[in-house]
């Protein structure tokens, strides 16, 4: 694969445990090319979300090597990592992480602000009206529901129109009506943007809809499935 936007070489997270030290990682290998959507499926402890806050630079890896887009992420600093992050990566998580003193277009436009867009209000609200939210810009999160909060938090993270977009169980925390939507919007914005989707998923229905499926076990990924392969595998 040339120029891919995420290269992970012998990639290693050893964590410190009341019993020792826990090898939550184990010489992790893999490359992810512009544009195209992996899911990370396993079992529950098997490492997905470590390895997503690796590529997030949210972690630093105990040995091996992560280069997102050209860049090694273990050469920067945290107020460089901050930066890198802001301008080239969105990230959702299962649980929506919004400001409760900020309404949603104010949670959207937060990160536009901090990258000094001047139009940052005007994008704002354009991601809201993008995932059905026009009309709650002015709500403040404790007034919506799960799954508009979910929205409101995919629409912060693909206001700045990243590269790369990580997506931690981003429907773990909804119904099976409001998982679904918040699904059809992660595609749809990402082909919308043309970002690179990396998404950790218990879903076997999401997995299904991404170009890879890659399986994680014990820290380690083991051979990559096609995605009709993992609907039927993954975890439910």
């Amino acid at each position: 694969m040339t120029d891919p936007v995420l290269a992970l070489d012998d990639l290693r997270l050893t964590l410190a445990g009341g019993a020792g030290p826990v090898e939550v990682l184990r010489g992790i290998s893999m490359q992810v090319g512009r544009g195209q959507s992996v899911g990370l499926v396993g079992p529950s402890g098997s490492g997905k979300s470590s390895l997503l806050m690796l590529m997030g630079g949210l972690e630093r890896p105990t040995g091996g090597r992560i280069s997102v887009l050209g860049r090694d992420l273990a050469a920067m600093d945290e107020d460089a990592l901050a930066r890198f992050r802001r301008d080239n990566m969105g990230i959702v998580f299962q649980s929506f992480h919004l400001i409760p003193t900020l309404t949603a277009l104010e949670n959207v436009a937060l990160p536009l602000e901090l990258a000094g867009a001047g139009d940052a209000m005007a994008r704002a609200r354009a991601e809201l009206d993008a995932v059905g939210l026009g009309a709650r810009t002015h709500h403040y999160p404790a007034e919506m529901s799960g799954g508009e909060q979910q929205r409101v938090a995919l629409a912060r993270a693909m206001a700045p129109r990243p590269a790369i977009l990580l997506a931690d169980e981003p429907t773990g925390n909804l119904d099976a009506a409001n998982g679904a939507a918040i699904m059809d919007l992660i595609f749809a914005l990402r082909d919308r943007h043309g970002a690179t989707l990396v998404l950790v998923t218990h879903a076997p229905e999401l997995a299904a809809r991404c170009d890879r499926v890659v399986r994680m076990a014990d820290g380690q990924l083991a051979p990559e499935e096609a995605p009709a392969e993992a609907a039927t595998g993954a975890d439910q």
